[in-house]
Parts: structure tokens; C-alpha cells; sequence
């Protein structure tokens, strides 16, 4: 095919997919983000972009595998009542409103490095609105404390969320050398988007507020609703089982040791999967219904976007695009750190940040590999932590604010709407602030 129409003919199945992508309910094709994908990955390989065989190598089983174990694992840690004690973290004892939003963003931050932000959100947004009802606070300050603190936290390690995947895959970046480098920028993200928080809704937290003192005890109903193990674990209520017990001790035992195996440098994508069977195995029973919580419609959705993104690179137009940025993005210059953070920013809200991560990160690494190996390292952990907290810019940059805006608005007697511009308002200075933030630790690493 002449290099034109495969550009006119690639853009076009890549238009399809970014526009599903961030609108998965367009009026004229409503088929949503995981049909999105797929329609555009064979329209790739229908318009001869790329051939069958080229599309099958462009999957990246690694980072598909990794994503199966931890849905896996986060599943059996939700049965072992892990997000349900997190959540009731959050009320005990807490003094006032603004120990409310700190504990908010202080157990989001930390769940989502480990558990992803997605599940965290999905499991903490609940309890939160349930929370907000003891409490004269707007629900969408606590809701925008849960997904921006989500974000942030989800930058520290590369099981946080699917782009960090995708960087410690294609970087070869072990998951300590991963965490210690960005551990540092996200504890200090985190300060500076409660120091935001904090003053952006000062008028919330007036001095009556605070004598209210102590919040009233988690709700019970809650934990009675979202008791998974099958068996009330109300503190002094009806004991649990022995053998319930048993079973949430081994996730937990299993869970630590997955942690510990990828902190010691094991094969990311194999550990999880071991975990995960071993979770299923140690459970003893029919593993179907388990299985059947994992969302393959994300795994569909990303294995169609990497034929997708493979497409669209092999059109020429991401490498002419970066033939233009590239000579103001060196990074070893603190004016090119900040061209190519703006970049990346822009571009993660664009095309969202997995596919932005698939578009620059080969690129960014041969430019700083070119300085020093050092530097393709910082350059890998640069845009992992940028196309993070760029997730915090916008209501449509990361999955986890749609997540928290679709739960809210399931609970219409609370009244509360995420809005684009709502979100916009606090996001903007937050991403900036945040990502100059943590760029200043990252650069020094």
C-alpha cells in the first residue's frame, strides 16, 4: 500500500478507537470502548496497515498475563474482607472533616499502589458516600479526594495501573527499582493535592464543623451488605468460622508473598498468575464464580489496543510527530523535562494515557538511551509518573474518575454530579502542581 493511504486508512481506524475510547456511547456508533477497540484493531489489519501476523505479534501476553492474575488476586482479597476493613478505616475515630478527607486520600493512595486504582475505587466509593451521610460535607470533595488520591497513589509500583504495566514491561524496570523511584514523588504528590484540597474547599471545614468531634461508628448495615466471606464479622457479633478464617489468612499469606517475590525482581506476569492459582487451589472450591468477576472485557479492550496503537505507529505519523517535539524534550534539561511533560499530559488526555504510554515510550526511551542507560530509566519513570497524575486533569483522563462518577450517580438521593467542569476546576491546578511536584524528586533519582 502507497505510505498515503496508509496513513489517510490508519488514522481513520485510530480515530475510531480513540473517539469510543472517550466517548463509548457516541450517538452514531454505541457499542462502547471494548467493541471500540476491537472494530479499530481489525479495520488495521481489513485496511492493510498491518497484516494478521503482525497484529498477533503486537499483543503483549506479558502484560495481558499480569493483568488476569491481579484481577484474580484483588477478587479474593475483596471475598477476604480486605477493602471492607480499609473502609471502616476511614470513620473510626476520625475527628472532624478535614481527618476525614485526609484519611480519604491516605488509604485510596496506598490501596491503589498495591491493588490498582480501579478496584479501589469501584470498592471505596461506596463506603465513602455512606460515610459523607454522618457528615455536612459535599459529597464531590470527598469523591474528588478518592479518585485524584487514587491516581497518585497508583503511580508507586507497576501493578498500581495499566500504563505502569505497560513501562515496566517494555522497560525491563524490576518492581523495586520501579517503587523506590517513584515512591518518593507520589508520598509528596499525595501532600501537595491534600494541601489543594484543603484550601480549594477551606469554606467546607469552618471551626463549628471540627468540635463535632468523633464520626458516629461505620455503618453496620454497610458491612452487613458488603460482607463477602458469607459470615458477619460485626467485632463482637456472631464469630467467624474457622474455616472462613482459614481462607482469608491464606490470601492474605499468598498476597504478601506476591508482593515480596516481585519486590525481589521475579518475572512480573508469572508471579501474578501464580498467585492467582494458588488462590484458587488453597480456596478448595469451585473457582467459576471467582473467575467469572474478572473483567475480560478489559483484557479484550487491551489486547485490541495494541493492535491498534501498532497500527497507527507503523502509519509513520506518531514518528514525525515526535521528529518535531523531540529536539525541545532533552532529558537532561529541565526546560525539555517540562516540554515533554506538558506533551505527555496533553496527549494522555487525548488519546488516554495506555495508548499515549504505547506512542511515546519507545521513542522517549531511544532518546535518553542515547545520554546514558540512566537516563532511559528516569525517562521510563518520568512518564509513568506524568501520564499518571495526568489522569487527574480532566473527568474522562482516567478510568478512575469515570468509575467514581458512575457509582455516585447510582445513588441519586445523594444528589451528586461529577461534573466535567467541576472536576476541570480542581484538576487542573492539582495535575500541574502535583506532576511539577514529583518531577523534581524523579529528575534528582
Amino acid at each position: 500500500m502507497e505510505a498515503a493511504w496508509k496513513e489517510i486508512l490508519g488514522s481513520i481506524a485510530f480515530a475510531i478507537f480513540w473517539i469510543l475510547t472517550i466517548f463509548p456511547t457516541v450517538p452514531l456508533l454505541p457499542i462502547g470502548r471494548t467493541a471500540g477497540a476491537l472494530l479499530s484493531a481489525s479495520l488495521m489489519v481489513i485496511f492493510r496497515v498491518i497484516s494478521p501476523e503482525e497484529a498477533y505479534a503486537a499483543v503483549n501476553l506479558p502484560i495481558l498475563g499480569l493483568l488476569f492474575g491481579t484481577m484474580v488476586v484483588g477478587n479474593y482479597l475483596e471475598r477476604a474482607d480486605l477493602f471492607k476493613n480499609l473502609g471502616k478505616l476511614l470513620s473510626w475515630k476520625a475527628q472532624g472533616g478535614k481527618d476525614l478527607l485526609c484519611r480519604v486520600c491516605f488509604v485510596s493512595s496506598i490501596s491503589s499502589a498495591f491493588f490498582t486504582n480501579d478496584t479501589s475505587c469501584v470498592v471505596l466509593t461506596e463506603f465513602v458516600l455512606r460515610i459523607d451521610k454522618q457528615h455536612k460535607i459535599p459529597p464531590k470533595i470527598l469523591l474528588l479526594a478518592l479518585a485524584s488520591s487514587a491516581n497518585i497513589g497508583s503511580s508507586a509500583t507497576p501493578i498500581g495501573n495499566p500504563q505502569n504495566l505497560v513501562i515496566a514491561v517494555q522497560g525491563k524496570i524490576q518492581f523495586l527499582k520501579f517503587f523506590t523511584g517513584l515512591l518518593p514523588a507520589m508520598i509528596l504528590g499525595s501532600l501537595v493535592n491534600v494541601a489543594i484540597l484543603l484550601g480549594y474547599y477551606m469554606w467546607v471545614f469552618s471551626p463549628e464543623d471540627e468540635e463535632q468531634g468523633e464520626l458516629e461508628a461505620f455503618p453496620q448495615d454497610l458491612l452487613l451488605n458488603l460482607d463477602s466471606g458469607g459470615v458477619s464479622s460485626l467485632g463482637n457479633g456472631v464469630a467467624e468460622t474457622k474455616e472462613s478464617l482459614f481462607r482469608k489468612i491464606c490470601v492474605y499469606i499468598v498476597t504478601l508473598g506476591m508482593l515480596i517475590a516481585l519486590l525481589l525482581g521475579l518475572n512480573m506476569s508469572w508471579t501474578a498468575m501464580a498467585a492467582a492459582l494458588i488462590l484458587v487451589v488453597l480456596d478448595f472450591r469451585d473457582a467459576r464464580p471467582c473467575l467469572e468477576k474478572v473483567s475480560y472485557s478489559v483484557l479484550v479492550f487491551f489486547g485490541a489496543m495494541f493492535i491498534t496503537v501498532e497500527g497507527f505507529n507503523r502509519t509513520g505519523i506518531p514518528g514525525k510527530l515526535w521528529d518535531l517535539v523531540q529536539p525541545y524534550t532533552g532529558i537532561d534539561r529541565v526546560a525539555g523535562v517540562a516540554v515533554l511533560a506538558i506533551a505527555v499530559i496533553v496527549l494522555s488526555n487525548l488519546a488516554s494515557n495506555v495508548p499515549a504510554v504505547l506512542l511515546l515510550g519507545g521513542r522517549m526511551a531511544a532518546a535518553a538511551s542515547a545520554i546514558s542507560p540512566e537516563e532511559e530509566t528516569r525517562a521510563w519513570l518520568i512518564l509513568a509518573w506524568v501520564s499518571t497524575v495526568a489522569g487527574n486533569l480532566s473527568l474522562v483522563g482516567s478510568a478512575a474518575n469515570l468509575i467514581v462518577c458512575e457509582q455516585a450517580m447510582k445513588n441519586p438521593s445523594l444528589n451528586c454530579h461529577l461534573s466535567f467542569c467541576t472536576h476541570l476546576r480542581f484538576g487542573l491546578p492539582s495535575t500541574l502542581l502535583v506532576a511539577a511536584a514529583g518531577l523534581l524528586l524523579i529528575r534528582n533519582f
